[in-house]
């Protein structure tokens, strides 16, 4: 078996993508990602840890609704988290810390992440379209209100996700190595949440979660495949420039 791509791999400088648009990679057989599964151990135990919920709820009585709004929140404060500890290095690069205070750097700082939020995060405001009922409706509201530790549960997993991005080391990367962090990352977490609303849209919510529990195994059992199919080659994310390409076509 080959050895996944490495997110952090940077080709040599100078070494481009022969064209404009990324090669996408074929998956590999069924045959081949059971024999993988027998093989490693790490991928039992993120099913186990997946399949969790799916265990509850239909053996135990848990709510899907929480269960769903779990993945939801899950990837949308992942995503929020990368685009915060992104937003100081982007306003540092952009503007000299001379012209502005520190109360007026704050303000704009929150500003832009509430932006970029609103903007990067959209997949996963419109997952909520076809979940509406289930996402925003009254039972669930009421569940969450009145069950201080889901708050708790919550806030944690939230604090988790910012400690997290923040202590990757953001502003000390090179940009293409930047680039390539964050374009693995929030790829992923985008995909997620197109894969909430294509299960969801298709009439099938009343079996998303063991959906996506698969899928969330997946994702992180096989990332570099799920990116390569995707994106191309995951290894040189950092290479593919939608600005540069769309600028070749008009040419």
């Amino acid at each position: 078996m080959g050895r996944p791509a490495d997110r952090n791999t940077i080709l040599p400088a100078g070494e481009s993508m022969s064209s404009s648009k990324p090669r996408l990679l074929a998956l590999p057989p069924l045959s081949q990602h059971l024999r993988e599964l027998a093989s490693r151990r790490d991928a039992w135990l993120v099913l186990v840890r997946n399949f969790i919920p799916v265990v509850g709820i239909y053996f135990f009585g848990w709510s899907a609704a929480l269960s769903v709004f779990n993945y939801w929140f899950d990837g949308f404060s992942a995503l929020a988290a990368i685009i915060a500890a992104l937003v100081p290095r982007a306003m540092r690069e952009s503007q000299p810390k001379a012209s502005r205070g520190a109360v007026t750097a704050a303000l704009l700082g929150v500003v832009t992440w509430v932006f970029l939020v609103g903007i990067v995060g959209l997949p996963y405001w419109i997952v909520l379209i076809p979940l509406h009922d289930m996402l925003l409706g009254s039972e669930l509201r009421t569940e969450i209100a009145h069950a201080p530790v889901l708050w708790l549960t919550f806030g944690a997993l939230a604090a988790s996700h910012f400690w997290k991005a923040f202590h990757l080391g953001y502003d000390a990367l090179p940009e293409n190595e930047l680039k390539q962090r964050v374009r693995w990352d929030v790829y992923l977490l985008v995909l997620r949440a197109i894969a909430m609303f294509m299960m969801a849209a298709h009439g099938l919510a009343f079996v998303i979660v063991p959906l996506m529990a698969v899928l969330l195994s997946y994702f992180e059992i096989w990332p570099e495949r799920v990116l390569g199919a995707t994106f191309g080659d995951p290894a040189r994310l950092y290479e593919y420039d939608p600005d540069d390409a769309s600028r070749k076509r008009r040419r």
